[in-house]
């Protein structure tokens, strides 16, 4: 039996617990929950698994070695000592992304460069051709973490990141990523049987992620392939029976209502678009609608999630504040017994809310400090 492997799967800052509850749930081995991510161990076919159903993953990375890095001679020759043949051929390309901290070398770019030279210098004498490198699609993603002299090497697993689930067709301003949207999704507690409802919606992200979810589709489903399965003797036959029992599990919540709104008639057909190529055209009721006009059924056991505006730019915050008040106010009328779970900016438009005791959990939307606040507005 051969030894298991040491897996990275990365995420978002604040999903590390959700990332491990999946882990968990996929019964992966040794899983220990650190900062930017979740260690595991496991073979192929569970990196494999990793991609194809961690929804809130943006990488699964595979540690190669771990070695002392003090000066680039004994970096250099570490990378050219790792064979790197069963990852790339020699007319293929690469990237290498490197990141240092409290460490002798600690420029990235040249780290990248030494292992990037080790790499294409490695092919050169064994074959006399070298990989070239391209930043957009490389065939091979080499990832280096320094932290005090020592060194993990890493390939890439799932090529590009994992919230590009391959179901988009219209982004829209600012697009809630994929990952980021199953995250709020599983940290709101919903039940995936209770309404589900997003005043918010824009393009749709958090509506698809959360009938996908419902239904049991594996988030990667869509995707044709990862960077795993273009390795060089890849045996893809696991992968094609992952996808099989993947698609054969899905059963569509029949009676499941999923409700978007949003005062923006472009974005509304975006996120038509996208639930037309996720398969969910039918299974997502949409509706033009201002937030001040918020007026959902009383009585429903539902949830409320949605990425609320934030207003970065100069004004905008002030502008929002009044919507954000009556937003609030909407909630307070009509939401009794609802279950919130709202990713907000700043903490005047949090306040201007003035949601009933939320919890706050600290998250990044991309380079976006916010706060997802979650409630449950009493009954009166």
């Amino acid at each position: 039996m051969k030894p298991l492997q040491t897996f990275f799967a990365t995420c978002a800052p604040g999903m590390e617990a959700i990332l491990h509850q999946e882990l968990r749930q996929l019964r992966m081995a040794r899983i220990e929950r650190q900062v930017g991510g979740v260690r595991f161990s496991g073979n192929l076919a569970d990196a494999g698994r990793a991609n194809l159903e961690l929804a809130t993953a943006v990488r699964v990375l595979w540690r190669r070695k771990q070695f002392q890095a003090p000066d680039r001679d004994q970096l250099y020759q570490q990378v050219l000592a790792t064979d790197w043949s069963p990852f790339l051929l020699p007319e293929g390309s690469l990237r290498v992304d490197a990141l240092c901290r409290e460490s002798a070398l600690d420029h990235s770019r040249f780290v990248e460069q030494v292992v990037k030279d080790a790499v294409v210098d490695q092919f050169r004498q064994r074959t006399g051709s070298r990989p070239s490198v391209d930043r957009e699609k490389p065939d091979l993603r080499i990832h280096l973490h320094l932290f005090r002299d020592r060194a993990t090497l890493s390939v890439d697993t799932s090529g590009a990141s994992l919230h590009k689930r391959a179901w988009r067709r219209f982004q829209g301003s600012a697009p809630l990523a994929e990952t980021l949207a199953a995250g709020l999704l599983r940290m709101s507690q919903w039940d995936r049987r209770a309404p589900l409802l997003d005043p918010f919606c824009g393009s749709g992200t958090l509506l698809i992620e959360g009938a996908l979810w419902a239904q049991g589709s594996a988030p990667g489903i869509f995707r044709p392939a990862f960077a795993m399965e273009g390795w060089p003797g890849f045996p893809t036959e696991f992968m094609a029976k992952l996808r099989k029992q993947a698609r054969e599990r899905v059963r569509p919540a029949a009676k499941l209502r999923i409700l978007g709104w949003d005062a923006n008639p472009a974005q509304l057909e975006g996120a038509r678009q996208n639930l037309e190529a996720a398969g969910l055209a039918d299974r997502v009721e949409l509706a033009t609608g201002q937030a001040e006009d918020f007026a959902p059924r009383r009585g429903w056991n539902a949830w409320v999630v949605s990425n609320l505006p934030y207003g970065q730019r100069v004004g905008e915050e002030s502008e929002l504040l009044p919507l954000m008040k009556a937003f609030g106010e909407r909630l307070r009328q009509h939401c009794q017994g609802y279950h919130l779970a709202l990713l907000c900016g700043s903490k005047r438009l949090q306040k201007a809310l003035a949601l009933p005791r939320p919890k706050q959990a600290a998250l990044k939307n991309g380079a976006l400090d916010c706060t997802l606040l979650t409630t449950r507005m009493p009954e009166n």
